[in-house]
């Protein structure tokens, strides 16, 4: 959803009862993402937005680093550098536009470009994020309709959802219905928490156990990650309308850089 929100692991994580992934953010350099890696190996993965590996005091902390062009070509993360970038970081998975349903990105053009960009890196794949919007030509209709503008030459193993909501049974609602409208792929989850809740913390702790304990048994989920590996002060320095729409309380980790109760959901 927000900018500033950002070795090969991945699918090894197919064969790994780990689906867990960090959404790390561009901003997150004294942070250490090897803190959610340990010998229970739920958290398997990690992503920044970019195509440049993640900042941090340990790099991508021994979790399998997946880049992600979200843009259509971009400073941080130029289109022409985006094959290279793969082979010298050695990526078995990439992901593709952040939220083009919402951004002006229209399905055919998204179609064209993915054939062109995308296609060709011989690593698994995901179709665009969309949001989880119902308005006609938003969400899960906007990724219908790239899907036929592809006419069958854009290869993808993943389709790549975001969802905001007020509780559970929506969220659940929400990926049972893309599951059943795309039964030919499986999903990741990239961006996901309840939107800005009055119970803070405690609602989005309460609405992960439910989350996490669906997600972990529906054998079409192949990776999630919520949203979002930063720390209340940082998110709220360096992302005030992200930490606006959605609150601080799902925040991964505490101001002093320890693993919050959310993030120990997580391990």
């Amino acid at each position: 959803m927000f900018r500033a929100i950002l070795s090969v692991v991945l699918f090894t994580a197919v064969a790994h009862a780990g689906k867990r992934g960090l959404d790390w953010t561009y901003y997150n350099g004294g942070l250490n993402p090897g803190l959610f890696k340990n010998s229970d190996g739920e958290v398997v993965a990690i992503y920044d937005y970019e195509t440049y590996a993640p900042p941090s005091t340990n790099g991508n902390g021994g979790l399998g680093f997946i880049g992600m062009q979200r843009c259509l070509d971009c400073s941080s993360s130029p289109v022409a550098q985006l094959q290279a970038r793969q082979q010298a970081q050695g990526w078995a998975t990439v992901f593709s536009l952040n939220e083009p349903d919402i951004n002006g990105i229209s399905p055919s053009t998204a179609a064209s470009w993915y054939k062109q960009y995308i296609n060709p890196l011989a690593i698994k794949k995901a179709f665009p994020a969309v949001t989880s919007s119902t308005t006609s030509g938003q969400g899960l209709d906007w990724l219908s309709q790239m899907i036929s503008a592809c006419s069958g030459g854009c290869y993808a193993d993943y389709i790549n959802l975001h969802w905001y909501g007020s509780d559970f049974g929506s969220f659940q609602s929400y990926v049972e219905k893309a599951h059943s409208q795309f039964p030919q792929y499986t999903i990741v989850i990239t961006e996901f928490a309840l939107q800005n809740p009055s119970g803070g913390q405690a609602a989005q702790i309460s609405f992960f156990k439910q989350a996490f304990s669906f997600l972990d048994s529906a054998n079409y989920v192949t990776l999630y990650f919520p949203f979002i590996a930063t720390s209340p002060s940082l998110f709220q320095q360096n992302d005030p309308s992200g930490a606006s729409y959605v609150g601080t309380g799902s925040c991964l980790y505490n101001n002093d850089g320890s693993v919050s109760a959310v993030g120990q959901l997580l391990i």
